[in-house]
């Protein structure tokens, strides 16, 4: 029988890639998860596999939805409260990228509402669980610090996200708010950012855990970190 674990984690984005590779992680550490995604059958796939090292919540929707971040943070009361919220759930919008000048304004909207505005609303909605010295791991991207043409509508709702994290960080001392940078890596998202591409070259998401497990189960301070850096460091 699976016995409950004193640490809780919140995982958006959970049913492939990076969110599903760090669940994975801490469901072999036995943390207790709740995780979500917008695709119900991808994400009750995950659920299964996880349950079977430890209890895992799965709550399909999406993360713009005003009710299913009730329903998330409902699910984070019920078990007691948060160790760590990870906003990994985003939105690519166009594939390919279009250039901003002809850039469609209600999907820029879109791609806005789900990488800048919705990790803080979850912040907001869950922030009456969030236990002492919670972790608060917003996932970001260098396109967020560097201007990647073609990149305008993904690029600039992550830097909105960077200084979002950054701002919640100086207003809230006693929380560690950060803002982490994977790198790139084998997803479907990256897929779809270079279609007909061939990106086996670039690094399987599990590269990037252990860096967002440093974060987790450390006590750095709030700021940015390149989540592959850990990793580099404690090989050099």
């Amino acid at each position: 029988m699976i016995e409950n674990s004193p640490h809780t984690a919140l995982i958006t984005g959970a049913s492939r890639g990076l969110g599903l590779a760090l669940a994975s992680k801490l469901a072999e550490q036995s943390w207790t998860l709740i995780i979500d995604a917008r695709g119900a059958e991808a994400l009750e796939a995950a659920r299964a596999e996880l349950a079977e090292l430890t209890r895992v919540i799965s709550i399909p929707g999406d993360v713009t939805d005003k009710e299913h971040r009730r329903a998330l943070a409902g699910a984070a009361r019920d078990v007691g409260g948060l160790d760590a919220l990870v906003n990994n759930a985003s939105i690519l919008g166009p594939s390919p990228q279009p250039n901003l000048l002809d850039y469609p304004l209600d999907v820029l909207e879109e791609v806005y509402r789900t990488n800048a505005i919705s990790p803080l609303a979850l912040v907001q909605a869950v922030r009456d669980e969030l236990k002492p010295g919670a972790n608060i791991l917003n996932i970001t991207s260098d396109a967020g610090m560097e201007p990647y043409p073609g990149w305008g509508g993904y690029g600039s709702s992550k830097a909105a996200l960077e200084h979002l994290s950054a701002i919640l960080a100086a207003e809230n001392p006693s929380l560690r708010v950060y803002r982490v940078d994977p790198g790139d890596m084998q997803t479907r998202m990256h897929q779809e950012a270079f279609p007909g591409e061939d990106i086996s070259d670039r690094p399987l998401p599990e590269e990037s855990v252990p860096g967002l497990l440093e974060l987790l189960t450390g006590d750095l301070p709030s700021g940015r970190y390149e989540a592959r850096a850990f990793f580099q460091a404690s090989k050099g």
